[in-house]
């Protein structure tokens, strides 16, 4: 099953949400690449403790409030800017999860603020 199939099957109302991808640090501050909308998403509001994936924080521990579920192959590192529904967070995390030969789609985790 891959992620489209996933999202007809199981999710009535799949969400779209905006990423700006982190591209590093500019005399300005973070420099952030064009948005791009992504889409099929599911966005889930759980809160969760999460390692922090940015090289500046030193592995520092901080709690996600928000996990947005991407389709595999989304342009999302930590320190990336993620809006829907008029809200925008950071990244803290990001996963690439696989099938490894199970029944379940590959996708892409982001922890957000």
């Amino acid at each position: 099953m891959d992620w489209s199939d996933f999202i007809a099957e199981c999710i009535p109302a799949p969400a779209t949400v905006s990423v700006e991808a982190y591209q590093g640090s500019g005399a300005y501050g973070p420099v952030y690449a064009a948005s791009v909308d992504v889409t099929p998403c599911v966005v889930e509001q759980t809160r969760r403790l999460v390692r922090v994936q940015t090289q500046d924080a030193a592995g520092a521990e901080q709690v996600s409030s928000t996990t947005v579920y991407a389709p595999p192959g989304t342009t999302c590192p930590p320190g990336s800017r993620v809006t829907w529904a008029g809200r925008t967070s950071l990244v803290l995390a990001r996963s690439d999860l696989a099938a490894h030969g199970l029944p379940l789609p590959e996708h892409v985790e982001l922890n957000l603020e």
